[in-house]
């Protein structure tokens, strides 16, 4: 069982001035951030430590987080990503007989996560599905709603904020076996472990490249392929990664992309990007390959979308994905090269298995 922990009054300020009262989590503080939420069951932690929820507070909807704590298996990053957590109940106990599981309050207090519980999060939920993805600020410093909202008015909008850079490692390294056949550059926006282990466990031998890498220095290595990750933020600042995505298919080389690298792939192609009212993230979304008429579900998390208008006028991209909600564009295939992406997660950590088989294909392409 974990220590005992204090909880102080907490309240939850939103952009257009929504207050909700509850009780913190994590450390005693303050946080800002765009609010989202998930939509899924299980896998908090993997989902906390998705750097694609770089600079997002995040709403959880399942009704109970943290009762079987937390390990050193369950992580997609080093630490958490997100920067603040909003639940309706609350475990800061471990309960889980996991040997070298600890308590979801221990954890967040390490990673200085400030938090709120107690709140009717259904309610929360539906408001920002009507009104759509907004600024918040949480604290359990101070109640003065006035403070607050000037504190707020400062945080910047995620639209054209440019994120992947600051979650992106710093120095390339290395990832599998390095008797490989088959080698994969990896521009790392952002990446998940789990992709790697989904690349690695293929057969592939991975370096992964900081986000600003150049196609000529990755060119060095020699790889036989190219992946491009999921990540946070506003993807049409991304000039950098956008150029070099270029250069990748000037060159004609296998390129594989997930979520942001999806969008990336767009905006190289000449495809906008836009924002999306509220999002898509959870870990029950339908989509429709049109390519083979089968259905998967799929591991969602992202708040921007390729546009489709720009697709139907494009002379070179063609749509292989369709989400069944909101008939979105959720994959798209390069005509006359070795390059395609999807916007959900194949990987999938945490999350249904359906979409595994594009890891296989992109291996095929290398092949």
């Amino acid at each position: 069982m974990s220590k005992t922990f204090t909880q102080a009054p907490a309240t939850l300020v939103l952009a257009d001035g929504t207050v909700f009262k509850g009780k913190s989590l994590g450390k005693i503080g303050t946080t800002t951030g765009e609010v989202c939420f998930n939509t899924g069951m299980t896998g908090y932690q993997e989902v906390f430590t998705d750097p694609s929820y770089f600079g997002q507070v995040l709403i959880m909807t399942s009704d109970h987080i943290g009762n079987y704590g937390v390990n050193k298996e369950d992580v997609e990053s080093s630490s958490i990503k997100i920067a603040g957590m909003i639940c309706k109940k609350y475990s800061g106990n471990n309960f889980s007989r996991i040997s070298g599981t600890s308590s979801l309050q221990d954890y967040f207090e390490q990673n200085s996560l400030v938090g709120i519980c107690d709140i009717d999060t259904r309610a929360l939920t539906v408001h920002v599905r009507k009104v759509g993805a907004m600024n918040c600020i949480i604290s359990s410093e101070t109640e003065d709603i006035d403070a607050l909202k000037k504190q707020l008015a400062k945080v910047p909008d995620m639209n054209g904020l440019d994120l992947a850079k600051e979650v992106s490692t710093k120095d390339p390294y290395f990832y599998g076996d390095p008797n490989s056949k088959l080698k994969v550059a990896v521009l790392d926006c952002g990446i998940k472990e789990n992709i790697l282990k989904c690349l690695t466990d293929r057969g592939l031998y991975a370096k992964v490249f900081n986000c600003k890498t150049s196609f000529a220095e990755m060119e060095k290595w020699q790889p036989n392929g190219y992946f491009i990750s999921n990540g946070p933020g506003d993807p049409a600042p991304m000039d950098y990664a956008i150029n070099t995505m270029k250069e990748i298919l000037a060159a004609d080389k296998p390129l594989f992309g997930i979520c942001l690298g999806h969008q990336l792939l767009a905006l190289a192609s000449g495809v906008n990007t836009y924002k999306m009212h509220h999002g898509h993230r959870g870990l029950n979304h339908p989509v429709k390959n049109i390519i083979s008429g089968k259905s998967e579900i799929t591991s969602q998390n992202h708040g921007f979308e390729v546009s489709a208008e720009d697709i139907k006028k494009s002379k070179t991209v063609e749509i292989t994905h369709l989400n069944l909600n909101d008939s979105t564009i959720e994959g798209i295939r390069i005509k006359g090269k070795k390059a395609f992406s999807v916007q959900y997660h194949p990987e999938s950590s945490p999350g249904p298995h359906d979409s595994r088989y594009l890891f296989d294909e992109f291996i095929s392409m290398m092949n």
